[in-house]
């Protein structure tokens, strides 16, 4: 049975709703993708799940039409399945929800289904929600497969939690001009459930999770990002970095940004607030430098990881087109700026950070 509900009970169910949250296809035949990320991480075990979502023009019949789900698993393992029916792919415009349904005898309309009604009836695909995500991936040709189910209880969106929650990329993110857009949709959270990966179950309650997405009809050229929200000796604490190059109008720009949710305290460090710096390996060493007229901070990250090849939307279909790991080593230092003078306010170190570099041009480091 799927499961609709109404707009009052989305209000409480989730009540930390970033900006951007919902699905953003407007049902034109423009070319258009739309990407989810969810993770989970797992300090005791040293081990982090990711799971990536998109679909690509979801009109149909195009060249590039069709869903697929990538798995980082244990030990950065790699499982990926594509959705070539567009049909099966559904998602909500108003909130956070989606899925695709592979292999399954369900007939009639697609959307949200009880879990134990989705356990049963699909043997291919995913469902996920703010608070909820499950899901099924086998490969025929390896026998690798990975079944999930989990909640989440949010803690952080984009923002204070106190206030109205932001979008990452400002008011221009409204704007289909500046594409592709970028929303991180929950800077750390709470899960509880299980990951079952060919045969290992790891259970977890209260583990780190995150979510994000990204979406339209232009694909960056290039880019990097940081993220980590398990840290030593800090359980609230997550941080989200990341920068691009992408297409404006006729022009090309270079964007970077720093965002921290601290002790119920968001910093954040935004081209038209602050200064942004980084120097970017091609592999293996990722710097960045941010400062306001309040706070300046401070990241470096490494692995000696060889990386993930990971699959992306570009104007060529999904292909492969960047690299991950989610076990980088990581060092954030945060500063408060006052009369000319800083002071150190947090110090923090994690090796379960994840790093990534995407597009092309990675024969030289990037630095701004």
């Amino acid at each position: 049975m799927v499961v609709i509900i109404t707009k009052e009970q989305v209000v409480r169910k989730y009540p930390l709703q970033t900006p951007h949250s919902g699905y953003h296809w407007d049902g034109s035949d423009r070319r258009f993708f739309e990407g989810w990320y969810y993770r989970v991480t797992l300090p005791e075990e040293k081990q982090t799940f990711a799971f990536m979502y998109s679909i690509e023009d979801p009109i149909g019949g195009q060249l590039y039409s069709g869903g697929g789900a990538q798995i980082i698993g244990q030990n950065d393992e790699y499982l990926c399945r594509t959705f070539p029916d567009v049909k099966k792919f559904w998602a909500t415009p108003e909130v956070l929800e989606l899925g695709h349904w592979g292999r399954t005898n369900l007939t009639g309309p697609v959307g949200y289904l009880d879990p134990q009604v989705f356990d049963t009836q699909i043997k291919q695909g995913y469902q996920a929600t703010a608070t909820w995500h499950q899901g099924v991936l086998c490969d025929p040709g390896t026998n690798n497969y990975c079944r999930w189910q989990y909640e989440t209880q949010p803690i952080y969106g984009w923002g204070n939690p106190d206030a109205e929650q932001q979008s990452t990329a400002g008011w221009v993110s409204f704007l289909p001009i500046f594409e592709p857009g970028w929303q991180i949709l929950m800077a750390h959270g709470l899960a509880t459930g299980w990951i079952e990966w060919n045969g290992n179950i790891y259970k977890f309650t209260n583990a780190p999770a995150y979510s994000e997405k990204n979406w339209g009809g232009a694909f960056p050229k290039k880019w990097f990002w940081l993220n980590c929200n398990s840290f030593y000796d800090e359980s609230d604490l997550a941080l989200t970095a990341g920068g691009g190059k992408r297409g404006v109008l006729w022009w090309m720009e270079e964007v970077a940004m720093v965002g921290i949710h601290y002790q119920g305290k968001f910093y954040e460090f935004v081209p038209w607030n602050s200064e942004v710096y980084w120097q970017i390996q091609p592999w293996g060493e990722w710097k960045m430098q941010a400062k306001n007229d309040l706070f300046e901070v401070e990241l470096t990250a490494t692995t000696n990881c060889s990386g993930t090849p990971l699959r992306a939307p570009s104007e060529q279909g999904l292909i492969f087109l960047c690299r991950d790991t989610m076990q980088g080593n990581l060092t954030l230092r945060l500063r408060e700026v006052r009369d000319g003078y800083s002071k150190l306010i947090l110090e923090a170190r994690s090796d379960l950070c994840g790093l990534e570099v995407g597009g092309g041009s990675w024969e030289q480091p990037w630095v701004k």
